[in-house]
């Protein structure tokens, strides 16, 4: 009988990842909590207040209209870019030089820093000196993303749209070649249409990567920042001020750590409470 030996070494090479995970998560994470029951008023001195923040976020009419705004600007991107970015990569080439260039001009979007994409939108824009605001502009269109509302949220999505809708192109397109040409064949055989074979072929087996593809980007249009604020700062009024934009505004414009520190905990909980939902709805019928 051959002795089974135990040897734990192994962990040790799964320590370096811990104590990253542990520098760069846990410890800021500890830190947000300490501030989210406390008060202080500087000098490292520390006041008790329990859940106090927290129920001041979750009553403040301020939190629930970022809330409102970010659930809709969120809801917009994942119906628009979703769809989109599927029937982008369902028209692209498989092989051949076509397929390098449309992989390479999908690509370049993602390459580009956010705050860069908000500040080419906001040039872009402009109702003055921007291409897109002068051609809007001429068409008869009263366009002006600085004092108008509703045309300050259609630039914020339309340069979401052209930033992010690649990721979930290129993702889709890995999944649509992954697919065996078998299938085709068979489907073929069968006479089956466009449509069912999109149905019943390409969309269950891109199942795996559209989770993925949807949980990227809900997470990034949740918790985006960056683009909107450099576009827009916000306004007009409040009217782009999405979660984040209202997180920094408490926590660095106002200085009121505490109630930016429950406001911060609450956020990172219902993405993550959405991602669970999300993954959960889209993998329930695996184990059948």
């Amino acid at each position: 009988m051959i002795e089974r030996i135990h040897n734990q070494k192994a962990w040790f090479m799964v320590l370096p990842v811990i104590l990253l995970v542990a520098f760069n998560a846990v410890i800021p994470l500890m830190t947000v909590v300490n501030y989210s029951v406390q008060e202080t008023f500087g000098n490292n001195v520390f006041f008790w207040e329990g859940l106090k923040w927290y129920e001041q976020v979750l009553h403040s009419e301020r939190f629930h209209a970022s809330m409102t705004r970010q659930i809709i600007f969120t809801s917009i991107i994942l119906l628009i870019e979703i769809p989109l970015g599927i029937a982008i990569a369902l028209t692209m080439p498989r092989k051949g030089l076509g397929a390098t260039l449309c992989l390479v001009l999908m690509s370049l979007p993602l390459l580009i820093p956010w705050n860069v994409v908000g500040a080419m939108w906001n040039i872009f824009a402009l109702p003055e000196i921007g291409f897109l605001g002068h051609v809007v502009n001429s068409m008869g269109i009263d366009y002006n993303f600085t004092q108008q509302p509703i045309s300050a949220w259609v630039t914020i999505i339309a340069m979401d749209v052209w930033h992010w809708t690649s990721l979930v192109v290129l993702l889709s397109y890995a999944g649509l070649s992954a697919i065996p040409e078998a299938f085709f064949h068979a489907a073929q055989i069968d006479t089956a249409t466009k449509w069912q074979i999109f149905r019943y072929i390409q969309l269950p087996k891109i199942k795996h990567v559209l989770t993925i593809a949807i949980l990227l980007r809900f997470m990034d249009s949740f918790m985006i920042y960056t683009e909107p604020f450099v576009l827009t700062g916000g306004g007009p009024g409040n009217s782009t001020t999405f979660l984040s934009t209202d997180l920094v505004k408490i926590a660095l414009g106002q200085f009121d750590l505490g109630p930016a520190a429950a406001m911060s905990l609450i956020y990172f909980l219902i993405v993550l409470l959405m991602c669970w939902v999300f993954y959960t709805l889209m993998m329930r019928n695996e184990a059948r």
